[in-house]
């Protein structure tokens, strides 16, 4: 608990003091109680998000709850002072962004989950267990590949896959397991910064058109540096030597179309960026078609596959040999399963979509009440675009980056474009410097519970600060200020 009370005084001193603006050019309800009663709202329901795993309650449903009650309160501040249109506005205005945000999430994650369920992630981490090499090349094959998926395939899925191949790999030996998920964490939060599809975080710069497609790859060697600095320090804690010989998983094989998926989740992403480059469209429609057309293939994979009804009999005449049937099977399972590209889309993360909902209402409110305002002219001109990205970064270690994040692009300092790449490598990477700070690490913790913990992440974070500030280093030395 200790802990939670720390990150609360911390985001309450960044937050504006109606105290330090003058009463003239304060924003109309910054002073107000229903201002200081929506700021007190948003801290109590993030307490809650922060305390998710104490409180064992899903961390979308108090800022949804806070977010219905702050725009109430603002439509209720708007029609006292007799204005009825502005609360409305604003509200549709914040949930047309939030809409396009949560359609392009649902998309993507469709695509992982639908090659989740095609085994693609299963036979690539039975091929790296299968492989006969020692803990150190373990150690760097993990943190490389999580690097370079998780540009692709988000970090959080990133680093559960890579983290699977940690444990298994290590089984016993809990250095090994614990220094690798660190490896893993840092590595899939650092790919994940220079890709618009890495994080949501860049996904919310690149739709918002701050940045272009091809502008978030100038991240990359700055992503590089915030990676294998700490994975240089780290790895002298791994023992040399080979994994403990026990017994192996069988080879797992891809299901029928899992390439076909893929390469359908390729050209998706091309549509989507080529429809906002050149025809000026939302990204979100590319990726919504590209939906659509996996539907269709579902729809085809699921008219081949067998289905077994109850009795237990196969009424598929395309099935004719053991081989096609064995890969239809589950993971846990014996009985053949029917494609079903719904019950696929049902598998997505839909308390993170719930919880970005709540996030982008909250955030977008307190900055129609003049609070964001406020905060960009204290911590902007005070301190500078450059400290002051740094230290946003800092603090998405704290705080969840996606609040963060959409904070920095609701207020809209006057930056250069590579202030805006600063801040996006920041808020992507800062998360590593705590277990805490970013989901991969959240995850991971519950996935290697007892051997990967806030402590064990704590005790390497002096390495991973110091890749961080040397990332920047390298970001203002190659781009500039």
């Amino acid at each position: 608990m200790y802990r939670l009370l720390i990150i609360f005084c911390t985001f309450f001193a960044l937050l504006p003091s109606p105290l330090m603006a003058a009463e003239e050019t304060a924003p109309p309800h910054t002073d107000t109680f229903i201002g200081i009663a929506c700021i007190v709202i948003f801290l109590i329901s993030y307490l809650f998000v922060l305390g998710e795993e104490f409180f064992h309650l899903r961390k979308s449903k108090p800022v949804i709850v806070a977010a219905g009650l702050i725009w109430l309160l603002i439509g209720l501040a708007y029609t006292l002072d007799g204005d009825s249109e502005t609360a409305a506005i604003a509200f549709r205005h914040n949930l047309l962004e939030y809409a396009e945000l949560f359609f392009f999430l649902l998309a993507a994650m469709s695509f992982i989950t639908t090659l989740e369920e095609r085994q693609v992630f299963a036979a690539l981490r039975a091929w790296l267990v299968s492989c006969e090499l020692t803990l150190v090349q373990i150690y760097w094959a993990t943190g490389a590949l999580a690097f370079f998926l998780s540009p692709v395939a988000d970090n959080l899925s990133t680093a559960l896959l890579m983290g699977a191949v940690v444990m298994a790999v290590g089984q016993h030996n809990i250095r090994f397991v614990a220094v690798g998920c660190i490896n893993v964490v840092v590595a899939a939060n650092a790919g994940g910064a220079f890709s618009p599809f890495g994080d949501i975080t860049t996904l919310m710069v690149w739709q918002k058109g701050v940045i272009e497609f091809s502008g978030f790859f100038a991240l990359f060697i700055p992503s590089a540096v915030s990676w294998l600095v700490p994975a240089v320090l780290m790895s002298v804690a791994i023992e040399k030597g080979n994994p403990v010989a026990e017994r192996r998983n069988e080879p797992r094989r891809m299901k029928r179309g899992a390439l076909p998926i893929l390469l359908l989740f390729m050209l998706t992403i091309m549509l989507a960026v080529t429809s906002h480059s050149l025809l000026n469209l939302p990204s979100v429609l590319g990726m919504m078609t590209g939906l659509g057309i996996l539907k269709l293939y579902g729809y085809y994979l699921s008219r081949f596959e067998a289905h077994i009804r109850d009795t237990g009999h196969i009424h598929n005449h395309h099935i004719d040999n053991l081989t096609d049937i064995s890969q239809m099977k589950g993971d846990h399972t014996d009985v053949i399963r029917r494609f079903d590209i719904f019950q696929v889309v049902e598998r997505s993360s839909w308390d993170t979509l719930m919880f970005f909902y709540g996030v982008v209402l909250c955030v977008g409110g307190l900055s129609t009440l003049g609070h964001l305002a406020l905060l960009s002219d204290l911590i902007y001109s005070t301190l500078g675009a450059t400290l002051a990205n740094s230290m946003i970064g800092v603090v998405s270690a704290l705080i969840d980056n996606i609040p963060v994040m959409f904070a920095v692009l609701t207020m809209q300092p006057e930056m250069s474009t590579n202030q805006w790449l600063l801040v996006t490598l920041t808020t992507g990477i800062g998360g590593s410097l705590l277990s805490i700070g970013s989901a991969a690490g959240i995850a991971l913790m519950g996935q290697a519970q007892g051997v990967y913990t806030f402590y064990t992440h704590l005790k390497w974070s002096w390495a991973i600060a110091l890749g961080y500030l040397l990332s920047i280093t390298a970001h203002l030395w190659i781009n500039g200020y």
